[in-house]
């Protein structure tokens, strides 16, 4: 049976130059590629996706003009053995996989294909042979859709030349490339040299206790008292005494190291200096923090109440570097001012002069904390709902909500209770902001429910910018937006019964000012499921964190 345009003896051969050897896979890959480009139109400028990486890739590229290379295959690691031939402009095409429902009676292709006996037990002519007969028997097909995603091919972007290798990179990675992160898979720094193992630190020497009396101490010397206190009981640069002898001693300090007695040249930098460093380039606006670093620690605090914003793949990429670290609280919710919210230092007494460049190259782009003011708006409130307003029900919502925005500082400028009515819910609406809401709240009719017209109201008064739906519970619909100058936050019927919501964590990012996107939104899942617990703790708590 032949594979395209070559017998199958003539692709075995192929296929050993190529690959390395006639890989079953690769094999029978030959055949799956010539199934999918059959059942393509004539003429058809294809594109491939490929759902496992291991010998099916090199099939592809054997007998078509898609390569990883020039951009027209593309790996999506699925775990299947399974590709898809789709036109490259509609994404229209057809996917192609082995079928284990049908080999039945080949069962040595079985055998192999569902590892059910070792490969030295294989039969490998017998296991070829039949290969060489099943031919795209062995295959299931049918046709496919790829999404919007794959029609577009990826560019790199902005390109940036790495401060440390020198080497070019997408700016997208940061301050550094990712191999200078430590993502690299070398002993050494390709390019370089520099090892990257462990390595001691510059020619410190101990000496007894009382040698060091008249001497001046090279670190900080913490004092623990369990349950009391941890403090720095000697600080680097300190003249030690005769009287320091004793406290050493109780401090189970028989050695010390002494400033005089350490030469680190330039290729070492000093805990405490290498921690400040690290604090101006992490410090934004509305950050303070502590100086002089102790035990080559620095804390980070609120210069004044707001939203603490932090660029969480900077954070990350910092925390690749070795040697070094950086611990915050979570961010975008707030912090009180003069509290601290996070701490960097150098994890060793001396760092190496390379990892503090790499940290430092990091940091280099703009601050990683900053502190956003929160700001209070002109705060309207919208209920809606045809049993509040023919006073069935007694509004519980104006309380609520007012309760939880004059907590910000907020001043209530108008309220409104309408019918479950499109028209009517407009009126209000545009009326709440005309009137000098900067904020509008609406609550309830966001479900699914038929009468729950709420957003329509919104839209016909001028909702722009809307997001609808968000991973939190409880108050996974609700509504962000803009009407005019004013900001919306619609807030679903569970705030009448849960103390804590999504309104809690969306309305701070509104008062300071942040731009949400869905994109902010989808990092909220991890830390959005509150637990409802009986006594709320909230904000002291896991939720939206």
């Amino acid at each position: 049976m032949n594979i395209g345009k070559y017998t199958f003896d003539e692709y075995v051969i192929m296929a050993a130059a190529f690959h390395g050897n006639p890989a079953p896979g690769l094999l029978i890959g030959g055949f799956m590629v010539e199934l999918a480009k059959s059942a393509l139109p004539e003429g058809t400028i294809f594109d491939a996706v490929v759902e496992t990486p291991k010998c099916l890739p090199d099939a592809i590229q054997l007998l078509t003009l898609c390569s990883f290379g020039n951009g027209w295959m593309k790996s999506v690691n699925l775990g299947r053995y399974a590709l898809a031939l789709y036109d490259k402009y509609t994404g229209e095409g057809v996917r192609v996989w082995i079928d284990p429902a049908k080999l039945t009676m080949w069962p040595e292709i079985r055998a192999w294909f569902l590892k059910l006996k070792p490969k030295r037990e294989q039969n490998r002519e017998r296991l070829v042979d039949e290969i060489r007969r099943a031919g795209p028997s062995l295959c299931g097909m049918a046709p496919v859709k790829v999404s919007d995603s794959f029609l577009k091919k990826g560019g790199m972007g902005a390109i940036a030349v790495c401060p440390l290798c020198g080497e070019a990179y997408p700016a997208a990675d940061g301050g550094m490339c990712r191999g200078c992160s430590g993502e690299h898979p070398y002993m050494t720094d390709a390019g370089t040299g520099m090892d990257m193992t462990p390595t001691a630190e510059p020619g410190l020497r101990a000496i007894p206790t009382a040698q060091a009396v008249g001497r001046r101490a090279l670190h900080d010397m913490t004092r623990v008292v369990p349950g009391e206190s941890k403090d720095p009981e000697f600080l680097a640069g300190q003249l030690l005494t005769a009287g320091d002898v004793c406290r050493l001693h109780t401090m189970g300090r028989e050695r010390v190291f002494v400033m005089d007695d350490v030469d680190p040249g330039l290729s070492w930098i000093h805990e405490n200096e290498a921690a400040l460093a690290f604090a101006r380039a992490m410090a934004g606006e509305g950050v303070a923090f502590e100086e002089p670093p102790k035990e080559g620690k620095i804390n980070f605090r609120a210069e004044k109440e707001g939203l603490l914003l932090l660029d969480r793949q900077k954070l990350k990429t910092f925390n690749l570097v070795e040697d070094v670290m950086c611990a915050s609280r979570q961010g975008f919710l707030p912090v009180e001012g003069g509290k601290r919210f996070a701490a960097c230092r150098a994890i060793p007494l001396y760092l190496s002069r390379a990892r503090f460049d790499r940290a430092m190259a990091v940091l280099e782009d703009g601050p990683l904390f900053s502190v956003a003011p929160i700001k209070p708006l002109p705060t309207a409130i919208l209920v809606t709902g045809t049993e509040v307003f023919k006073g069935l029900i007694q509004d519980k919502f104006i309380p609520i909500v007012k309760s939880k925005v004059e907590k910000f500082g907020c001043e209530i400028t108008g309220t409104a209770v309408v019918p479950d009515d499109m028209e009517a819910i407009a009126r209000a609406a545009a009326d709440l902001v005309a009137d000098g809401a900067r904020l509008l709240v609406t609550t309830a009719g966001l479900s699914v429910d038929p009468d729950d017209v709420t957003r329509k109201g919104l839209y016909k008064a001028g909702l722009t910018d809307a997001l609808y739906g968000v991973p939190v519970l409880p108050g996974a619909m609700t509504l962000l937006g803009r009407m005019g100058k004013a900001r919306v936050l619609g807030v679903p019927a569970c705030a009448l019964y849960y103390q804590v919501t999504a309104l809690d964590l969306l309305l701070p990012r509104l008062l300071a000012g942040l731009d949400m996107t869905r994109s902010d939104l989808a990092d909220m899942a991890e830390g959005g499921f509150c637990l409802t617990c009986k006594t709320c703790t909230f904000p002291k708590c896991p939720f939206g964190k």
